[in-house]
């Protein structure tokens, strides 16, 4: 962990309270993941975690307030998700591995966290700008680097310059967030996730190159 770590009063936590306010974040988290978010109350968070409310109420306001603390912890791992895009190649054979490799490191962020992303859309779809803000940054850190790859494409004349760049990255990354979280119900239609990823990746090379791929 790192920085100082504060109470709700403003006082530095020491090692012991930092270990504790770590301890109340992970069963949160892994409670999260078995019950629904509005269900989750602070005594139960705090029998969890071996400790009282009071203790919960020194480090969070409420279990939203500590909801939020995830979500950014997760936002700053979703910021790693550009690496995926941001300087790599579109075109050949590197093309089709880059589409492969995004539609990879997405899907398998969102199962990783599927739990307080779908607290995190939840909030944003309820009008929350909190929540919106932190769903827009994990969004924006594929957008950005994806428009900047179709500007590119279009300075060397490889794609066509009707295209608006921030509509087709933001379209294909609201449809990679879609599928991200409906990755379960997938199953019911039949699809197995060996079959949906290359689908899937195909279409991401579709909208940015306007080409089938080189496999």
């Amino acid at each position: 962990m790192t920085g100082q770590v504060r109470t709700v009063d403003g006082r530095v936590a020491g090692r012991r309270g930092q270990a504790t306010r770590q301890k109340l974040l992970d069963c949160l988290s892994e409670m999260l993941s078995s019950s629904p978010y509005r269900d989750v109350k602070v005594i139960d968070v705090a029998r969890k975690a071996g400790t009282s409310p009071a203790t919960f109420y020194q480090y969070f306001p409420d279990v939203e307030g500590a909801v939020l603390e995830i979500a950014e912890e997760v936002a700053k791992e979703g910021a790693g998700l550009t690496e995926l895009v941001a300087g790599r190649p579109w075109v050949g054979k590197a093309g089709w591995q880059t589409a492969e490799e995004l539609v990879e490191g997405f899907l398998d962020f969102w199962r990783r966290n599927d739990a307080i992303l779908r607290v995190i859309d939840l909030g944003a779809a309820e009008g929350d700008k909190r929540f919106y803000k932190i769903r827009m940054k994990i969004l924006n850190s594929v957008t950005n680097s994806l428009t900047d790859s179709v500007k590119e494409l279009q300075a060397k004349g490889r794609v066509d310059k009707d295209i608006s760049p921030a509509a087709m990255a933001g379209s294909l990354v609201a449809m990679l967030a879609a599928v991200a979280s409906h990755q379960k119900g997938f199953t019911t239609w039949g699809v197995k996730q060996a079959e949906l990823r290359p689908n899937l990746a195909l279409l991401v090379h579709l909208g940015i190159t306007g080409k089938k791929p080189t496999k």
